[in-house]
């Protein structure tokens, strides 16, 4: 018996009309490969899970994505379509612009050998960006001494994602309403993406 998850049945249904016949045959080829698998959410999207990620797929407006999480290992660089979108086969419109099913399978299989295996991919380390903490940011937190004691407690990232918030806002008003908002659930102890944490 498959350990499926119904999140994962449910992202399908959510999903465009011809993103589910995708996503329904890549979750069955999946499981067929590796029995012992288990579905999960991760990053809002359906991971496959065998002694660490083997893998996840992923719908969007006009294409569907499959990405190995360690498909430098398994899908060779002139196989790669990468760059197209997420994942290593590019843009999935359709059934058809998947590897065939003994292709996928073997994919699978070697993914979870390298997990069995204990194998790592070498990630490269990028530096962190200067945290910047806009003066009219700093001005509203001031106002506010409650926000502004727990802003300082806040990690650098927690404290960034606040920062980008107000700093990607088109509009002088878009971004006021965006600094009320945040100064209210910082006082509350809140970090920008709160509502998700529990998730």
């Amino acid at each position: 018996m498959p350990t499926t998850d119904p999140r994962v049945d449910e992202y399908i249904a959510k999903s465009a009309e011809f993103a589910q016949p995708i996503l329904a045959h890549l979750r069955a080829v999946i499981h067929a490969a590796c029995p012992e698998v288990k579905e999960t959410i991760k990053w809002s999207m359906p991971s496959f899970d065998y002694h660490g990620i083997i893998c996840g797929f992923a719908a969007f407006k006009q294409h569907c994505a499959l990405n190995f999480w360690k498909g430098e290992l398994l899908v060779a660089a002139e196989d790669d379509k990468g760059k197209e979108a997420m994942g290593q086969f590019g843009r999935i419109s359709s059934i058809k612009d998947l590897p065939p099913k003994k292709e996928l399978t073997a994919y699978i299989k070697k993914a979870m050998k390298l997990n069995e295996e204990g194998v790592k991919v070498a990630r490269p380390k990028t530096a962190p960006r200067e945290l910047v903490v806009p003066d009219y940011f700093v001005a509203a937190l001031e106002a506010n001494p409650a926000a502004y004691e727990v802003f300082n407690g806040f990690s650098t990232s927690a404290k960034r994602d606040y920062c980008d918030w107000l700093t990607e806002a088109k509009t002088e008003a878009t971004r006021n309403k965006r600094m009320a908002q945040a100064v209210e659930w910082i006082a509350e102890g809140k970090k920008r993406n709160w509502k998700y944490e529990s998730c």
